[in-house]
């Protein structure tokens, strides 16, 4: 009997030295242009739950296509709206290529998208509100993929995906899809017309993580009565991920005010701000990153480039933040 009782003491005391204490912490890793910096096409981010289960969110421009190293496993693709700057209309052919306000992402990947590219390369599925599902699985099936690994997600409703839970939320953008996507000669007359095809309105996304962390990827919008009565008052966001680059989504002071008197998270990660935000991994004064951080309560975090975040299930960070 002493023997197993102190058998069992080595087995869990090894167990503990093996699953150090951020074991149970989300981690966030920005996938950026630059190496340590926040740059002008940044907005794709991963999440990795505690469980390893892994989601990238808009990929956009910054990640060099499914072969990208620092993807490694991925289990979900989410995209916010069919913008070729969220989608992949191109993307970096390596990193630190051309420079942080104007990186070279020279690579053309259209019609398909990085996005799509990325999802068949990690066998992961596509998570996304309105008319989106239908063109990206047949774009998915074309590349030689599962269409049905393309999961439509309507406003309100959610679906687990290894164990972490996706809702979609509304955004307040344009979606409209670009003739670049669509091959033939509907995609031709679209681009000499100077019109774009409709496949239903943006998204947001509320992620519940297994150690409770609630987090709210805002993708491109404007302010929405939503942001209080369904992000706050319904799924009590701590974390929030929101765009700050003005004119074409909310400025830093707009942002600011989601923060500050919609949301009230405990901590914030800046994102979108089309701009070459940093300088050796500092925020450069005057910009609207800075703008953003000066206005806002909580705490505001930079999403430098490869460096990741570790944040606990109430939205505190405990490694690897910067703001």
């Amino acid at each position: 009997m002493k023997k197993y009782f102190f058998g069992t003491i080595a087995l869990i005391t090894a167990q503990i030295i093996a699953n150090p204490a951020h074991a149970s912490e989300v981690k966030v890793t920005p996938v950026g242009s630059h190496n340590g910096e926040f740059c002008a096409f940044d907005r794709a981010l991963i999440f990795e739950d505690p469980n390893g289960t892994r989601l990238v969110y808009d990929a956009g421009r910054t990640v060099a296509g499914g072969e990208d190293p620092r993807l490694r496993k991925i289990d979900a693709v989410l995209i916010s709206h069919v913008h070729g700057d969220h989608l992949g209309d191109r993307h970096i052919s390596s990193v630190n290529a051309g420079e942080c306000g104007k990186p070279s992402a020279e690579v053309s990947v259209t019609p398909v998208s990085n996005s799509v590219n990325i999802a068949v390369a990690k066998k992961a599925k596509i998570v996304v509100g309105s008319e989106m599902s239908s063109f990206l699985a047949n774009k998915v099936e074309a590349s030689g993929g599962d269409r049905n690994s393309v999961q439509l997600v309507r406003f309100g409703a959610s679906i687990d995906v290894g164990g972490v839970k996706i809702t979609t939320v509304p955004a307040v953008h344009s979606n409209g899809l670009s003739g670049d996507f669509i091959e033939g000669e509907l995609g031709e007359n679209l681009k000499a017309a100077g019109l774009t095809a409709y496949v239903g309105p943006p998204t947001g996304y509320v992620l519940t993580f297994t150690n409770g962390l609630v987090v709210y990827l805002s993708g491109d919008t404007g302010v929405t009565a939503e942001q209080r009565t369904v992000v706050r008052d319904q799924y009590k966001a701590k974390l929030v991920v929101i765009n700050i680059g003005d004119t074409y989504t909310t400025g830093p002071q707009e942002a600011a005010y989601v923060v500050n008197k919609l949301i009230k998270p405990k901590a914030v990660i800046a994102s979108h701000a089309n701009e070459a935000a940093t300088r050796s991994g500092k925020v450069i004064p005057n910009t609207k990153t800075d703008k953003f951080i000066q206005a806002t309560n909580a705490p505001v975090y930079v999403p430098l480039s490869g460096k990741t975040m570790e944040f606990d299930g109430a939205g505190k960070c405990v490694a690897g933040c910067q703001n």
